[in-house]
């Protein structure tokens, strides 16, 4: 099935794509540290590639989260924005991509990972001003011809942007979802993976994600 990314809304908007190939200095380790074979031959960026070397937190969440999460999320990432972590994902469930508004209104970094290339890629207006003044990445391993997102793109996407993450936040995941299926993943990983300390999220804790209360989110920092 497609998916719509949260980057297709507009027009294009020039700006130049820097390609990263394996072997290049600027190329991200944790890639093949992590990917192993499965890391991309090459990486296409557009933005401010300096965010790169920040401590970066993946943030994901399933695309059905339970309405009961919403306050405790928003107060989360608000508490999260002002510690100086770079965000990375793809913020396209509904409830990332509101996580997404507010880190972009509390100026934090982002690394915006589309399931899709970065070759004629329409960028929405908010995304704009941030990418603008250096506060915003998007990068990208699919190839040229891959305009159009798919339920496995976005999947992989998923596990390439984790790779580059120091820290994970699961903020729920769906028994039997995708999230899940990446969360039991990324725990073999051995990063440290977070999630929510609520009664809707005891299966990833049962999969050996650490359980995160909003009074103890320095622990993230």
């Amino acid at each position: 099935a497609l998916i719509r990314e949260t980057v297709e809304d507009f027009r294009p908007m020039p700006m130049p794509i820097e390609r990263l190939s394996k072997g290049d200095p600027a190329y991200p380790v944790q890639l093949t540290r992590y990917l192993a074979h499965e890391a991309p031959d090459s990486v296409a960026a557009m933005g401010n590639l300096s965010i790169l070397s920040r401590r970066k937190l993946a943030i994901f969440c399933s695309t059905q989260c339970p309405t009961t999460l919403t306050v405790q999320i928003q107060d989360l990432i608000q508490a999260l924005a002002q510690n100086g972590l770079a965000a990375i994902g793809g913020f396209h469930s509904p409830t990332e991509r509101r996580c997404l508004a507010i880190l972009l209104k509390d100026g934090s970094p982002i690394i915006l990972c589309p399931a899709r290339s970065l070759d004629r890629l329409r960028i929405r207006r908010e995304l704009r001003q941030p990418l603008q003044t250096d506060r915003l990445l998007f990068l990208s391993f699919f190839r040229s011809h891959r305009h159009r997102s798919d339920v496995e793109m976005a999947f992989r996407r998923n596990r390439f942007a984790a790779a580059l993450a120091d820290l994970i936040l699961i903020l729920h995941a769906a028994p039997g979802s995708n999230t899940e299926r990446l969360c039991r993943e990324l725990i073999s990983w051995q990063k440290p993976v977070y999630a929510m300390d609520k009664e809707t999220n005891q299966n990833l804790i049962r999969l050996g994600a650490r359980p995160l209360a909003l009074d103890n989110v320095n622990k993230l920092i």
